[in-house]
Order: structure tokens, then C-alpha cells, then sequence
């Protein structure tokens, strides 16, 4: 069996390994990347609906650290080296430019995520790295605490260091298979259970699926269970066929998922978080009174999305029909209070390929962030989705992958 010696191997083409093959290439490695599938990144390529939300525009390291959370405090000294800033003037450097939109949110001016690719792609050419696509990693082997050889479908590969980079279990037709996680705990690791972190969430209403494809900006959506508030986030959701998404609904589908163990959630869908019940009832009774002579269901529409607005008013139990002028007061303000507190129960999750990340992976406790290296295997380094953040949409999730993708090829190379 034909054998190749590195002075790192790679294992997986997405962005950590990509970013992490390059980083330790241009330090003077002899870098090998190894991706089971035909082409390089094709995650990549289909995120942010093809636009590639590249990094969220925080350029506070401090603040950066909170978004994800608890576990955050871990990339403290992996953000020291390589950030938000240095994510953008990495990628602007090599000429893709960035704009910024709603919430931080980057893209490449382009809106192509295979631009973003491409940059990837260029660096590691530019600085020597041998890319070998349709490289299926059969096993690793370890001796005393360290890999000492890769076993390929055709070969092997030997190096003085290991880079893991092959993401979570997230849209599992890219290749995430959650092969790193089995490889990971055969040599030694703690792997946290995976789930998706980031999924659209199914509900039992039978009058939501005509809504399917409504957006709604700056809409307040509350978590209840027993009749407790559990959690009130505030942002953009979207009506699917089977139920909610957006950025709202995923940045709280972990929680929802959480509950659901317990019994019973309920969502209550705000239309209008910034006006209270009278406020709203002020802006109803204005709109209506431009049109007294017209049906509330033509007149709807300048207040919400006309579909939306004749789904509420059946549950509001108002006839569309009804001429303004014969709408009674305890009529409007049943509607009003339905646009304040619009109830809608969760039959539960959209699975792991649904999922836009999935949580769980490598123990935290069990990686020196600094370097981003196995505590338990000496010659191994951990890189982007593997790892098990809590990762929020919006640009985190790829912010984690250029960081600890960098880190680890830096490390790597120099170690």
C-alpha cells in the first residue's frame, strides 16, 4: 500500500479545514487536505440560501464572546488571535468584498457563496497545498496517544500532525456525517450527543401551512409551558409549509427542543411588540376608519399580510366579510389581542438534516483553545463544526470555523 508522509493532514474540505490547510501551508508546512467528496465545501456552498452569511460584523471581541453563550468564554484566547476583523480583511485581501446587512449580518457583495469558496480555494493553491478530493478516510490509526496513519480507500497517508476538521451531523447530503465524532471518540474523546441547534420548528395549527412563505421583520415570538414565560426573543420569522423558521425561530429552536421533553410549548407570536393592546386598538380603529364602507378582509392588508390577516380574523372569530362600519368593539379588540399574542403549538423539531448546525460534539474541556489541540491525543488538532458550541444564526457559525480553523493550522504548522 502506497504511503505519503505530510508534515499535516487535514481531514475535511469545508471552510475550518479549508482556512486550517492554508494557515499551516503558508507557515511552511507540507500541507495534504482530505475531502471524501467530489469538491471542496459544499456546505459551503448552500449556506445562507447560496449567499454565504460569511461572519457576523461584531468587531467586539467582548461582545462577540457572548453570542455563544456559556461556552463562549472558550474562544476568548482563539478570537485574540484571529477575529471578526481579521475574518473580513482576510477575505477583502484576497478581493471579496463584504457588505453588511440587517444585524451584523455579512456577504460577499456578490451574494455568491462560491466566491467565498473560491478565495478559500486560491489560498491553499498559492501556497502549495495537495488537495485530494474524493479521499474517503476508511480509519484512523493510533499508537500510545497519538494517529500515527490514515487509512484511505486507496492508500494511506502518515503526518507529524492531524487536523479534524469534518463538521457536525447538519445537512448530511454535504458529506456531515458525523464521521469526525466516531473518530474522535476512538481516540479517547468525549463527544456531547449531537442535535440540531439550529432548525425549523414544526406546529399542529391547521391554518398555519397557507401562510407558508409570509416573512415578518421585528416580531416578537414568547416560549410558554404551563403557563410560564420560558423565553421572549424578538427578530424576523418566516412561515413554512409545515411550520415557522427564520432567524428568530432557529436562534430558539434549541430551547423549544429542550421543553419538549418536559410536555407541552406553546408559542406566542407578537405582531407588534412595540405597541401595547390600546396603542394597537388606536392604530386599528385609524386604518378602519379610512374605509368604513369596505369588508375588514380588503382593509387588512395595510396592517398585516393580507393572508395572515384573514387567518387571525377567523380565529378572531370575525366574519371577513363584515363592513367596517358594523365591526363592534369587543370584535376589534379580539383581533387586536390575537395580533399581540398569536398562539401557535409546536408538534416538535424539523430533524438534523433540517438542521442549519447541529450542537453537541467534542467536549470543550477536552481542547486547549489556545491552540486548538487535543488534550488527549498529542498530534491532533480540532477545527470548526466538530466542536460542541452553541452556535446562533447569523454569521457565528462559519466565525467559528475561520477562527479555530486558522488556530489549528497555526498551531499545527509550528508545534
Amino acid at each position: 500500500m502506497h504511503t505519503e508522509h505530510f508534515d499535516v493532514a487535514v481531514i475535511g474540505g469545508g471552510p475550518a479545514g479549508m482556512m486550517a490547510a492554508g494557515r499551516a501551508a503558508e507557515l511552511g508546512a507540507k500541507v495534504v487536505l482530505l475531502e471524501k467528496n467530489p469538491g471542496l465545501g459544499k456546505k459551503l456552498l448552500i449556506s445562507g440560501g447560496g449567499r454565504c452569511n460569511i461572519l457576523n460584523a461584531e468587531f467586539d471581541r467582548h461582545r462577540l464572546v457572548e453570542k455563544y453563550g456559556k461556552k463562549g468564554k472558550a474562544l476568548f484566547s482563539t478570537f485574540s488571535q484571529f477575529d471578526a476583523l481579521a475574518t473580513r480583511e482576510f477575505f477583502e485581501s484576497r478581493g471579496l468584498r463584504i457588505k453588511v446587512e440587517a444585524e451584523q449580518r455579512a456577504f460577499p457583495v456578490s451574494d455568491k457563496a462560491e466566491d467565498v469558496q473560491k478565495a478559500l480555494v486560491q489560498y491553499m493553491q498559492s501556497h502549495n497545498v495537495i488537495v485530494k478530493t474524493n479521499a474517503v478516510v476508511q480509519k484512523l490509526d493510533a499508537k500510545d496517544g497519538k494517529i500515527i496513519k490514515v487509512l484511505l480507500r486507496d492508500g494511506a497517508i502518515t503526518a507529524d500532525k492531524y487536523i479534524l476538521a469534518t463538521g457536525g451531523k447538519s445537512h448530511p447530503e454535504t458529506g456531515s456525517t458525523g464521521d469526525g465524532f466516531a473518530w474522535a471518540k476512538q481516540l479517547g474523546h468525549t463527544v456531547i450527543n449531537p442535535d440540531p441547534a439550529l432548525v425549523p420548528v414544526q406546529l399542529k395549527d391547521a391554518w398555519t401551512p397557507v401562510l407558508s412563505g409570509i416573512s415578518l421583520k421585528n416580531v416578537k415570538l414568547t416560549v410558554m409551558q404551563a403557563g410560564l414565560k420560558q423565553a421572549t426573543k424578538t427578530g424576523k420569522m418566516l412561515f413554512t409549509h409545515v411550520g415557522i423558521s427564520g432567524p428568530l425561530v432557529l436562534n430558539m429552536s434549541k430551547g423549544i427542543g429542550e421543553l419538549l421533553y418536559k410536555g407541552e410549548v406553546t408559542l406566542l407570536l407578537d405582531l407588534f411588540p412595540k405597541l401595547d393592546v390600546g396603542a394597537l386598538d388606536d392604530l386599528l380603529l385609524s386604518t378602519f376608519e379610512q374605509g368604513k364602507n369596505k369588508q375588514i378582509k380588503n382593509t387588512i392588508g395595510g396592517i398585516i399580510p393580507p393572508r395572515l390577516g384573514q387567518a387571525v380574523l377567523k380565529l378572531a372569530g370575525v366574519p371577513a366579510s363584515t363592513p367596517l362600519f358594523q365591526l363592534t368593539r369587543s370584535q376589534r379588540l379580539a383581533f387586536a389581542r390575537l395580533l399581540k399574542a398569536l398562539p401557535l403549538h409546536v408538534a416538535g423539531l424539523l430533524g438534523t438534516d433540517k438542521a442549519v448546525v447541529t450542537g453537541g460534539g467534542v467536549d470543550l474541556r477536552e481542547v486547549i483553545f489556545g491552540t486548538m489541540q487535543s488534550k488527549l491525543c498529542k498530534n491532533l488538532f480540532l477545527a470548526g463544526d466538530i466542536l460542541d458550541f452553541d452556535r446562533p444564526s447569523g454569521g457565528f457559525s462559519l466565525q467559528i470555523c475561520w477562527t479555530t480553523g486558522f488556530v489549528a493550522g497555526s498551531s499545527a504548522a509550528k508545534i
